[in-house]
């Protein structure tokens, strides 16, 4: 475990070569989105309540460096390559040629790696008072990923007050890609006083995948009906997260992948999240097939974030649009291969609104 750190420690410092930088997107309405290099993390986003009160809706760090893993091992925020969720025992083979990953999540490789690019410098290409395109450069053998991959993430505020996200990357050799944002949402802006469990959630997914207790997909695909899963309707996060059910206990509340049932259409809500406490609702849009949803399980308390807060237990939910956990293996899945000439796009959009 010590040599373990070390290795990652030694790597993500290595991989800070320019001084991350910070950059502030607003729109007209006073909305704001704190954006650094540096994992290409969202920091913060300020967003009116039902009052016109601004509330920062997202957790994290007051400053980049406490995103360093020497200081703090978190998604908070992040850009997630190249491999968003886990990939079973790090295993992927490509034209019948097996590459090992590292096996950093009960056996398993887990975004990317232990130095994902949630710690690795993007670098800036564009930005302005509403964008930001940031571009990372992966070389071959890259957490043992094949290939030199160029990838990009654009951040995008809108006068709606909605983050539009576009990912986009290509290859040099045959390789698998699954990007994704990974920041921590509590609508409420008081991690510390509000438990996302009294947050209202409707899911656009008739069924999800089930998981074993190593949190790896098992290759089912389940109706959602009859069970804890089920968002169809929308209902409090809280009324199922500790209900008497195999799968949620082998996630230890939700920290599964929804299977989205709008067809890749960026027009269909695939998910609505509500905080009756601010008023502040939020409506994601993918392309994508899948959305992980994780109710910050694995908080406890011991990670002390934005002015001084301590984040516990199921202090924020992350939405991660995605293609399904494991999906290199999983041959009856959509595929997540890239090949040379090809180039991998997806499209998020976090919308925000007052109800």
């Amino acid at each position: 475990m010590i040599l373990a750190a070390a290795a990652l420690l030694a790597a993500a410092c290595s991989s800070k070569t320019e001084v991350p930088g910070v950059y502030t997107l607003r729109n007209s309405g006073g909305v704001e989105v704190k954006v650094t290099s540096y994992g290409g993390r969202i920091m913060s986003v300020l967003v009116p309540d039902k009052d016109g009160n601004m509330r920062d809706v997202v957790l994290g760090f007051d400053k980049v460096e406490d995103y360093y893993p020497e200081n703090n091992l978190s998604d908070f925020g992040a850009a997630i390559g190249r491999y968003a969720n886990r990939i079973n025992q790090g295993r992927i083979t490509i034209d019948g040629k097996e590459y090992q990953l590292p096996r950093n999540n009960f056996g398993h490789c887990l975004h990317g790696g232990p130095t994902g690019w949630q710690y690795q410098n993007y670098e800036v290409v564009e930005a302005d008072d509403t964008h930001i395109r940031l571009v990372r450069r992966s070389p071959d053998g890259d957490n043992g990923f094949p290939g030199n991959v160029e990838a990009y993430v654009t951040y995008t505020l809108t006068e709606e007050n909605a983050i539009d996200i576009a990912y986009e990357a290509t290859t040099d050799a045959p390789t698998v890609i699954n990007m994704t944002n990974h920041s921590y949402f509590n609508l409420s802006g008081d991690p510390a006083g509000h438990s996302i469990v009294d947050d209202i959630l409707c899911v656009n997914a008739s069924g999800y995948t089930p998981v074993d207790s190593t949190y790896m997909t098992t290759g089912e695909i389940l109706p959602v009906a009859g069970t804890p899963f089920d968002f169809t309707a929308p209902h409090a996060i809280g009324d199922g997260i500790t209900a008497d059910d195999q799968q949620i206990r082998n996630g230890n509340g939700y920290d599964h992948n929804w299977v989205l049932d709008t067809a890749g259409d960026i027009t269909v809500p695939a998910v609505e999240l509500y905080c009756p406490e601010s008023g502040i609702a939020l409506t994601v849009y993918t392309d994508e097939p899948g959305i992980q949803i994780y109710t910050g399980n694995f908080l406890d308390g011991s990670v002390t974030g934005k002015g001084g807060v301590a984040y516990p237990q199921r202090s924020a939910i992350c939405l991660e649009t995605q293609h399904y956990p494991d999906s290199p293996n999983k041959p009856q899945w959509p595929s997540v291969v890239l090949r040379p000439g090809e180039t991998y796009t997806s499209h998020c959009i976090f919308a925000f609104s007052v109800k």
